[in-house]
């Protein structure tokens, strides 16, 4: 038996971008706040999309709606694999709020041009270049 066993992480994330800004939550990362996608991981069971419209919920206290997948994008260390599946979906209900005791401890919408200048995770550029180019295979060139 290994000493450092191997880990799959499944987790599901919503963009919404509604009138040129786009729906953030910030995670509370070890190395400090990062901006990214409202999402997170999948129950065991749980469909990934409905796992994503329940975290969308609990991350802003908005009601999403999906309307397509846009691709599956994986990251690999030497005892991680975690495969992040990315829908484009919009906001039907629900007010804007915070999440409180979970893994993020705020939610913003910015604009889409003032992204690059955010404290964001990798995953957040993943996704927009997801939107941006819709490759039919639902993963990005390499």
């Amino acid at each position: 038996m290994s000493a450092n066993p191997r880990k799959t992480r499944l987790a599901a994330y919503v963009i919404c971008v509604d009138d040129g800004k786009v729906l953030l939550s910030r995670w509370v990362s070890p190395k400090g706040p990062v901006w990214m996608l409202p999402g997170g991981g999948v129950d065991f069971g749980e469909h990934p999309m409905d796992g994503a419209i329940r975290e969308v919920e609990e991350e802003t206290g908005y009601i999403a709606e999906i309307d397509t997948l846009l691709g599956i994008d994986t990251i690999v260390r030497p005892d991680f694999h975690g495969v992040r599946v990315i829908y484009e979906g919009r906001v039907v209900g629900g007010e804007l709020r915070f999440e409180v005791g979970g893994s993020s401890d705020m939610a913003a919408w910015f604009d889409l041009d003032e992204v690059a200048d955010l404290v964001h995770a990798e995953m957040l550029d993943t996704a927009l270049a997801l939107l941006r180019t819709r490759p039919a295979t639902g993963r990005l060139a390499s």
